[in-house]
């Protein structure tokens, strides 16, 4: 049996890596947007970003719009991979093969 890879496997994280790989390889998405997407808490949310962010899946850029402070989060070319990766064991998984 292949070994899901724990950090995305957790059902929040999975949903946050799955919704970023749909955004072009350069695109952010906003942190509320992203939090209105996945209708999550924003504790929950930045909770799940912190374990993202600490494996380099995800790039959280903080910077300001005028005076007004932005978050915007990113998958990471290592994050594309990792995900890539797993949904490709799920699938060899779902096949029966080991």
């Amino acid at each position: 049996m292949h070994d899901l890879d724990p950090v995305i496997h957790a059902q929040a994280r999975l949903r946050i890596v799955a919704a970023l790989a749909t955004l072009d390889g350069s695109d952010q998405i906003t942190f509320p947007r992203l939090q209105e997407v996945l209708d999550m808490t924003a504790g929950n949310l930045s909770t799940h970003l912190r374990k993202l962010e600490d494996a380099a899946y995800v790039l959280v850029e903080k910077t300001h719009k005028g005076r007004t402070p932005v978050t915007y989060i990113a998958l990471t070319r290592q994050g594309r991979r990792a995900f890539e990766d797993y949904t490709a064991q799920l699938r060899d998984v779902l096949r029966g093969n080991p």
